[in-house]
């Protein structure tokens, strides 16, 4: 649905509209960020009152009426009331798509699980947005929006409603391990998220800049190029490029985000887009520079994406995983609001050129705040190491999750050792399962305390889930 527009929708603004300001053409982003911002707050505390899957098919529901409202508006204002309907859409069916494949995954491939979303959901952007843009050449731009809104979400509902199944089952057996309690309060995961924990403000603020300079790429791009002469066929081709190398990429980055840590990728993908941008104010809107910052783009937010969400869920309970996820993806797509503000007024009162270096050095610096952000354990928490795997929520080069005690000796060459899997994404590894009960219970300790576990519940559990490495 958002690929229908990203390359085709502001020139439409600006041709059978004739809308003259940056800004007000910019004004169907900020109504599809705000709107996906507010259903992404709302999704995430509704998903375990309502279910997972009924705000799946109510984000669908309201996908429906955008197609027509498209097609028939008879002024830009309902194609600005009919981004709202997608934003809705977008902020609950996407929410709810990636708050079940991280129920689904387990704390081990979290990374993968949202890559994999993550890489079909923006490879779908890209084919659209290259075939809009082709087809644009030669049909209205408008019947081509709306002819693929309509068959796109008449196939997305139909799809919600007869295949997905409910992710609520999984959640309340992984809560298990924590404790039954009631998820958090809107208010208190919105506090968690937005101030209390320095890794959740880090990505929130991440994930806000990440998506500012998203919108400038849907909204002010397009313009760009057309100001410097390109036609509609090359407008699509860059359009389609960014997310087309973002979608594919993601297919390894997530993965790689539970091998090599969450903190390296952030950075290093908020830095390239830094540089992206620069290129693109650089080549002066010429078609080959473009293309060649399109690709930087997509780059890195293939690195930024996944890797964000992941970094959220690892840090929270699961029966906080919903709220807490919304809350951060509240502040993402509220990026789409700020950008498309900041990029429409500093486009009309600057030019475009400089509103696109704007967005770059905020991009630069986010990405800097990521890098000084302690991403490590709090002090007191007991030392994590682990031979093979980094931590995907450590700062490099601390590269494990496992729990060791500071006394412990590895076994001689050929000896075995034995290890357990907490719940939360810990590998605690000892000599022998007396040590690992040891292990456990500074663990649960330290850093479940709300478990309230007993020794011979622990003892329990070591027995039957320990293993030999």
């Amino acid at each position: 649905m958002v690929g229908l527009e990203r390359s085709v929708l502001p020139l439409v603004g600006k041709h059978d509209f004739h809308l003259a300001s940056n800004a007000a053409v910019l004004a169907f982003v900020v109504a599809f960020g705000s709107a996906k911002a507010l259903a992404n707050l709302g999704a995430g505390a509704l998903a375990d009152r309502i279910g997972r899957k009924r705000l799946l098919v109510f984000g669908w529901l309201l996908a429906l009426p955008v197609a027509p409202l498209l097609g028939f508006a008879p002024s830009w204002w309902l194609i600005v009331a009919a981004n709202v309907l997608l934003g809705a859409n977008q902020g609950l069916a996407w929410s709810m798509t990636v708050v079940m494949k991280i129920d689904l995954a387990g704390p081990e491939r979290r990374g993968l699980a949202l890559g994999l979303n993550e890489s079909a959901g923006y490879l779908g952007v890209a084919a659209t947005a290259f075939a809009t843009g082709a087809i644009a050449a030669s049909v209205a731009p408008r019947t081509v929006v709306w002819t693929g809104a309509l068959a796109i979400s008449l196939a997305g509902t139909a799809i919600a409603l007869v295949f997905v199944r409910d992710t609520g089952g999984h959640v309340a057996h992984e809560q298990l391990a924590h404790g039954e309690r009631e998820a958090l309060p809107l208010r208190a995961a919105f506090a968690e998220a937005t101030i209390r924990r320095p890794v959740l403000r880090a990505c929130s603020q991440a994930g806000l800049v990440n998506n500012l300079n998203d919108a400038l790429a849907w909204g002010l791009a397009p313009l760009y190029l057309a100001a410097h002469g390109e036609d509609a066929t090359k407008i699509g081709i860059v359009a389609a490029v960014y997310p087309g190398v973002w979608g594919f990429l993601q297919l390894g980055t997530g993965w790689l985000s539970d091998h090599a840590g969450r903190k390296p990728l952030i950075t290093f993908g908020m830095l390239v887009q830094a540089g992206a941008l620069a290129l693109l104010v650089a080549g002066g809107g010429a078609f080959a520079p473009s293309l060649a910052a399109a690709a930087l783009l997509g780059t890195g937010t293939a690195f930024v994406y996944p890797t964000l969400i992941a970094s959220v869920s690892d840090v929270v309970e699961p029966r906080d995983r919903a709220s807490v996820v919304g809350v951060y993806r509240f502040w993402r797509d509220g990026g789409f609001v700020a950008g498309a503000l900041l990029a429409g007024f500093a486009a009309d009162a600057l030019g475009s050129g400089p509103a696109i270096a704007i967005v770059a050095a905020l991009t630069a610096a986010s990405g800097l705040l990521v890098a000084i952000t302690p991403w490590q354990p709090s002090a007191g928490t007991p030392l994590r190491l682990r031979r093979w795997l980094p931590s995907p929520t450590s700062s490099w080069p601390i590269r494990a999750h496992g729990i060791r005690s500071p006394v412990y000796e590895r076994p001689s060459e050929g000896g075995a050792m034995r290890a357990i899997e907490c719940p939360c994404g810990h590998h605690l590894e000892g000599a022998d399962d007396e040590e690992l009960f040891r292990l456990a219970r500074a663990h649960v300790d330290t850093d479940h305390p709300e478990m309230q576990r007993t020794d011979e519940q622990l003892r329990a559990r070591v027995a039957a889930d320990a293993y030999e490495v």
